[in-house]
């Protein structure tokens, strides 16, 4: 889930309840419950049974909450979230769409609709990601020598269009092609502290001293997809590859041509076999090919579709033209329902220096998190995390669906 529906759960009631009203949902116990059957509980309590899982393959799975939010980037938010999944036939992969409207403590508004939508046999894949942003946001500089003083705000406005558009090519293997337009306006740096030019007034203005309030990221994409989950927003087995070649050339509106190769792959294992318990990996690399991207185009803390990298860390927390990530996480049940979960994970990441070009840190996160069923239809959970990082980062990450 991306930023944009990090949600915070303020308060959950479970009422196990006795047997005077007669036979009755026991969110511990009872097989497959989720937060909804607790609330029908709590609403209507006699001899209450958990909703069946089995319904119509082409119906819609809604799941969505007005909430309070809050990320390390936004602060506190009030916002509308949702999420849908459904199949267009029996045996094609589950379909997803994901939007909601944030406004933020800091002046934030995050309208995004972001989507995968499989054909009825899964011949094709529409992918949709756009995103309307104005999005006062720190930065802390290139590379991973920074600190979280160096930490200043950049105002601006942004639009993203990625659409993209894949094609079986055998079995889970997709090849396609989609185009992707990044636009940023009335950029502007806020009361920063530093005596010296910024990182960002050295990349974008260099010996020229010219001041440029918009950026533009502009191009065609080539992709391939292997992708075996039966379910994207909880999958608990198979593999995921998405590698995306981006040229973004003068052509296309560019200032100068540059390209860049995104990697993302997840490995899901249960373990052990049958236990319900899942061993995720996940690996987001972003690697500038060629030429010079436009600084908030860079690679960074939470750059990822859903801004998930880097827990432990605000997002934008390290940024430079070159990124390697990795990250473990490991998911288990609490309660024989399923209706509560835990996790653990721990992840690392790496920027190249503006000045060598090399990869000299590797800054690591770690922390633990509850899993809480919010729709057991679409396998929805509410994940709710606390990270560490170096340095003193610390925070709470909040997501409606699994973070990979």
């Amino acid at each position: 889930m991306s930023i944009f529906s990090k949600l915070i759960l303020v308060a959950v009631i479970f009422c196990a309840g006795s047997n005077t009203y007669g036979q009755r949902i026991n969110p511990f116990e009872d097989d497959n419950v989720d937060l909804v059957d607790v609330l029908r509980l709590l609403k209507k309590p006699a001899s209450l049974k958990p909703r069946d899982t089995v319904q119509s393959i082409n119906k819609f799975r809604v799941s969505g909450v007005p909430a309070a939010g809050y990320t390390l980037q936004t602060g506190f938010a009030g916002l509308v979230s949702a999420n849908a999944a459904f199949k267009t036939g029996k045996e094609s992969k589950t379909s997803t769409a994901l939007s909601s409207l944030t406004y933020t403590a800091r002046n934030q508004i995050l309208f995004p609709l972001q989507s995968a939508i499989w054909s009825r046999n899964n011949k094709y894949n529409l992918v949709l990601d756009w995103r309307y942003l104005y999005y006062p946001s720190y930065t802390y500089g290139l590379g991973g020598y920074t600190s979280l003083g160096d930490g200043y705000i950049v105002n601006y406005s942004a639009l993203r269009l990625h659409q993209t558009l894949l094609r079986q090519i055998k079995g889970d293997l997709y090849l396609g092609v989609g185009y992707n337009l990044d636009y940023f306006w009335d950029i502007t740096e806020q009361a920063s502290t530093h005596v010296q030019p910024t990182d960002y007034q050295n990349y974008e203005y260099g010996s020229t001293g010219t001041i440029n309030t918009k950026e533009l990221a502009s191009g065609i994409t080539f992709n391939f997809l292997l992708d075996e989950r039966e379910n994207a927003i909880n999958p608990d087995k198979g593999n995921f590859v998405n590698i995306i070649y981006r040229p973004n050339l003068v052509a296309f509106g560019n200032s100068n041509t540059w390209r860049s190769l995104v990697l993302d792959a997840r490995k899901y294992i249960p373990y052990p076999e049958g236990s319900g318990n899942v061993l995720a990996f996940w690996t987001y690399d972003w690697l500038t090919l060629n030429g010079k991207p436009p600084y908030l185009m860079l690679p960074n803390t939470g750059s990822d579709p859903y801004s998930n990298t880097g827990r432990g860390y605000i997002q934008g927390r390290f940024r430079g033209k070159d990124m390697l990530y990795g990250e473990v996480e490991y998911r288990f049940g609490l309660t024989p329902s399923g209706l509560i979960g835990g996790v653990v994970f721990a992840n690392a990441q790496s920027f190249t220096e503006y000045s060598s070009g090399k990869f000299e840190t590797v800054a690591p996160g770690w922390g633990l998190g509850l899993r809480v069923k919010l729709n057991k239809m679409s396998k929805t959970n509410l994940a709710i995390d606390y990270g560490f990082g170096l340095g003193g980062s610390q925070g709470l990450f909040v997501n409606l669906g699994e973070v990979f």
